[in-house]
């Protein structure tokens, strides 16, 4: 399963359609993360680019993110990407919180 939360300075950004990049780990059967990948950001805001699309061909099942939009969840949905609001802090932090339960 592969992961993907919006970065900035190596922190969930609070602005899903312009963060730095994309932190994408990817979570073996034990929910360990077993990698890291960068995906770079498009320019403009994200919900109307192909970023979701992308993170899908890479395998993104679920994005934790900040803040974001109902149509950036709806364009993340249409692809198969199920979106959970509210996360703050380190990305790889957040991602082990998430892990947990």
């Amino acid at each position: 399963m592969k992961i993907a939360l919006p970065t900035r300075m190596n922190r969930i950004d609070e602005h899903f359609g312009h963060c730095e990049h994309f932190t994408v780990f990817t979570i073996d059967s034990g929910k360990q993360i077993t990698a890291e990948e960068k995906i770079s950001s498009p320019a403009g805001c994200g919900c109307k680019s192909n970023i979701a699309q992308t993170l899908a061909e890479k395998g993104v099942k679920l994005m934790l993110a900040g803040n974001m939009g109902q149509g950036a969840v709806n364009v993340l949905g249409n692809n198969g990407i199920h979106v959970l609001r509210g996360c703050s802090g380190n990305v790889k932090d957040v991602a082990e919180k998430w892990l947990a339960g």
